[in-house]
């Protein structure tokens, strides 16, 4: 009998031009999401290549000149300094390469920066020396497959389902329907079972062929299956929900007012509360305020540079070359000190900044559950790559590099050594690693449990409703 019905539901939608119609705007949007995705991708790739071809470039004239044997202009911007290559003419590039879906969620990508200039600096000093882009674009958010998915799928999928039920008793088949050896339970699953076979196989469908031409067919299989699960899970659930709202006998305009309600809430209106609520409760410290700080830090350690070196070199022997004493008029070895000493003074508060962000994300973490949206959101974002757990695991990997470049560059400004041909070949390079697949995958897992859970809750709603089901109108 299931089958039946849904063969018939097959015909009668067919039958409908409006079904067409919209399932060819609903193809048009999703590719253009995927093309803009591809295109916001493209445009980092060639910024990161650009990053790099400009870094090779420039270590190889730097290189050529030390092979000359000529003498530099500026002491300062000498390509034999360690203290110049190391703090400013050589620095090299950390990149966060994009994933291979990353055209299909553009997520926090565009509100991080992909690539740093890392040098012996403080880490403060490159990690915020990059330019945002448009405020109003990055609240906005981009046009990708994840907005269509999260945003436009559930409309969709409450336009084909807001009338189930009413729609037939409104049209007096209901009863007749019934009078057959078949239940409203199975009638409500047949055409239910329907249309979710249409609208994932549309959805999934369109998101494997944009996988195919946005150039995104160098991604894992494991990420597409992945990403497929997560759809599925997010548009079941709002399948479930439009059963629990039909199974309450209500006309079909009840039914279609209810879901839009039910659809504002929880795509618009709370994930706008959470962000509100996790703002309020962990602020972050002002910007103004950290610069301010690391100001009075610095003046504050000029005013005792020749107690700072002293200290540095009771803290570091191995950097005092032998028979010497520490010079408080050399301003190379005194900067570093001073450098130093800053970073200790300001490790509490950028402490301080860290653990107000990894509160608010704990926080998200915990309300994120509240809608479906944002779990799938985070989800989506994590399998393209785009998400905050990747960007953390991208920002300790700059921090392995960064303690790799000081290590190479400081011993031999103490040292007071020059740089040679040889040592331009062993400059330490950035090597980006992923992150562990079982971190995502645990990721992606409590995502699949806070939708799974839900979907199934609605469900049971819905079908214990039925059984009390109104059949005049």
């Amino acid at each position: 009998m299931l089958i039946r019905i849904m063969r018939h539901e097959l015909k009668n939608l067919a039958a409908d031009l409006t079904l067409w119609v919209t399932a060819g705007i609903f193809a048009v949007i999703t590719f253009y999401g995927v093309h803009n995705g591809a295109a916001w991708v493209k445009a980092q790739r060639a910024a990161i290549d650009a990053a790099l071809a400009e870094e090779g470039q420039r270590l190889s004239e730097l290189e050529a000149f030390v092979a000359s044997g000529q003498e530099p202009a500026s002491a300062f911007r000498d390509p034999r300094s360690p203290y110049s290559v190391g703090g400013s003419m050589g620095k090299r590039y950390a990149f966060l390469p994009p994933k291979g879906l990353a055209p299909f969620s553009v997520g926090q990508s565009d509100l991080y920066p992909s690539y740093f200039q890392v040098s012996t600096g403080s880490k403060q000093s490159f990690l915020n020396s990059y330019e945002l882009e448009n405020p109003n674009n990055l609240l906005a958010g981009r046009f990708d497959l994840a907005f269509v998915v999260i945003y436009l799928f559930p409309l969709l999928i409450l336009a084909l389902s807001y009338n189930l039920l009413s729609g037939e008793r409104e049209q007096g088949t209901l009863a007749m329907l019934l009078s057959q050896p078949l239940s409203v339970r199975t009638l409500a699953l047949g055409k239910i079972l329907l249309r979710a076979l249409l609208v994932l196989g549309l959805g999934i469908g369109l998101s494997w062929a944009a996988y195919l031409i946005s150039g995104s067919a160098g991604a894992s299989g494991l990420s597409l299956l992945l990403w497929t699960a997560v759809v599925a899970a997010y548009s079941l659930f709002w399948f479930g929900l439009a059963v629990a709202v039909n199974a309450m006998g209500r006309s079909s305009a009840a039914n279609a007012m209810a879901l839009a309600g039910i659809w504002l809430v929880l795509v618009v209106i709370a994930p706008a509360v959470v962000n509100l609520v996790v703002t309020s409760r962990y602020p972050v410290p002002s910007r103004v305020e950290l610069v301010h700080e690391i100001r009075e830090a610095t003046n504050e350690a000029e005013s005792r540079a020749a107690q700072i070196l002293s200290n540095y070199y009771t803290d570091h022997p191995d950097l005092l070359p032998e028979g010497e004493q520490p010079n408080p008029r050399d301003f190379v070895t005194r900067s570093y000190a001073i450098r130093e000493e800053v970073e200790r003074a300001m490790a509490p508060v950028l402490a301080r900044y860290d653990e107000q962000l990894l509160k608010q994300q704990a926080q998200v973490d915990r309300l994120r559950y509240l809608s479906p949206a944002i779990v799938t959101q985070e989800a989506l974002n994590d399998i393209s790559g785009t998400g905050l757990g990747r960007y953390r695991h991208f920002l300790g990997l700059v921090d392995r590099f960064h303690q790799e470049w000081r290590d190479f560059f400081v011993p031999m400004v103490f040292g007071k050594k020059l740089l040679t041909v040889a040592d331009y070949r062993r400059l330490p390079s950035f090597r980006f690693e992923e992150e562990s697949s079982s971190k995502l995958l645990t990721r992606i897992s409590s995502a699949m449990a806070g939708l799974t859970l839900p979907m199934l809750i609605v469900f049971a709603i819905g079908l214990t409703k039925l059984r009390r089901y109104t059949i005049a109108a």
